[in-house]
């Protein structure tokens, strides 16, 4: 690994009451160590190890609101109930005793099943129009109640992360689960205001969350919303083709009170049109942040050899150059870069990138997600 001036990479971010040391974040990584939705001092020592290795910000692995059927795996956390609460308190409290920020990813993994459990919820699954991808059925299509239900249960969890000392909350509205299957039109075959023909109709939906968490946290905590172009049901699927359609489908998020979008491509380095502006040309992130003015989080594959999705099938992968990102971010391309299984490895990761001691950088090993580093 050859990485030569990291110097953009730590200098400091300030958005609203948000101010972090440098510009990395912690991926959301799903990892399954909560027996009954309670996040243990396991959890809470996991994060904080983090949070003492220099991340800038750490978002936390999807915990889920308030709904009967909002996760697909047991041991997923819940962001809900005396206990969980209880104990999501007790993480954040570890992180800012180790000079840490940290915000929940809150989460509903609609009618999307896990492939790492047979475990199911006991109510039905839900989704916008009872499908798990195009034609394909799985659980029921969501009445309005249900909806309303769902964006309240939004709030909720906002309001629950700002009264616990959280410094931002992230909403998960990628890769294929609740709100992204509002704006497929492969998934949504609504005919309420809550489907339509155009992605900015589709799009209501997650506007409506959006404005009600906003509501519920007031106008100066940051609120982050992570999108995908592609989906875990298909990889190749494209929701914005164009940069018009991209606008038509950020631009109302931010206005409802998106802060920062998350914007989720398995290779951060690949251009998002490269059609309009060459192979070199701008990523996911940095054409969101062109469309709509909101600060950016670009993240995929960041600091390792493979693509992410290879180590859910055992394969490992090595320190890789940052060179291409650093010159992204002293372009401004985009403004924060979240580090996924770089960091799930090693908890020191950043302070290494920092003193230049990219020969103690370790390789990841798929075995790592079956234990908190």
């Amino acid at each position: 690994m050859t990485t030569s001036n990291v110097d953009a990479l730590f200098q400091p971010f300030h958005l609203n009451n948000l101010s972090l040391k440098n510009r990395i974040v912690m991926a959301p990584m799903t990892r399954s160590f909560a027996p009954g939705g309670i996040p243990g001092e396991n959890i809470a020592a996991y994060y904080q190890r983090r949070a003492a290795g220099e991340v800038g910000l750490i978002l936390s692995e999807g915990t889920v609101i308030d709904r009967p059927a909002s996760r697909n795996d047991e041991n997923i956390p819940l962001f809900h109930g005396d206990a969980a609460l209880a104990g999501w308190k007790r993480v954040i409290d570890a992180v800012h005793a180790a000079g840490g920020k940290m915000g929940p990813q809150l989460w509903h993994t609609d009618s999307v099943a896990s492939f790492m459990t047979e475990w199911v919820p006991a109510a039905p699954v839900e989704s916008p129009s009872g499908l798990i991808a195009p034609g394909q059925p799985r659980g029921e299509a969501m009445s309005e109640e249900a909806i309303a239900d769902t964006i309240a249960a939004f709030a909720s969890a906002a309001a629950n992360a700002k009264r616990l000392g959280f410094d931002v909350a992230e909403i998960h509205g990628a890769h294929g689960y609740l709100i992204d299957q509002f704006f497929w039109a492969g998934t949504n075959q609504r005919t309420d205001r809550y489907g339509g023909a155009t992605l900015k109709q589709r799009a209501r939906f997650a506007a409506e969350v959006v404005k009600s968490m906003r509501e519920a946290v007031g106008p100066d905590f940051p609120l982050i919303l992570r999108v995908s172009q592609w989906k875990q049901q298909d990889f190749a699927v494209k929701l914005a083709p164009s940069p018009d359609e991209m606008s038509d489908w950020l631009v109302p998020l931010v206005e409802a009170g998106v802060d920062i979008l998350h914007c989720s491509q398995r290779r951060f380095w690949e251009p998002e049109f490269p059609e309009l502006d060459g192979e070199g040309g701008l990523n996911f992130a940095g054409w969101a942040k062109k469309l709509t003015g909101a600060a950016t989080i670009s993240v995929g594959s960041v600091g390792l050899s493979g693509d992410f999705m290879g180590s859910f099938v055992g394969e490992g992968s090595k320190p890789a150059s940052l060179d291409n990102l650093i010159q992204r971010l002293e372009r401004n391309e985009f403004d924060l870069i979240a580090v996924g299984r770089a960091l799930l490895t090693d908890p020191n990761w950043v302070t290494k990138i920092r003193h230049g001691e990219q020969g103690a950088l370790l390789d990841f090993n798929a075995a790592d997600l079956g234990e908190l580093i």
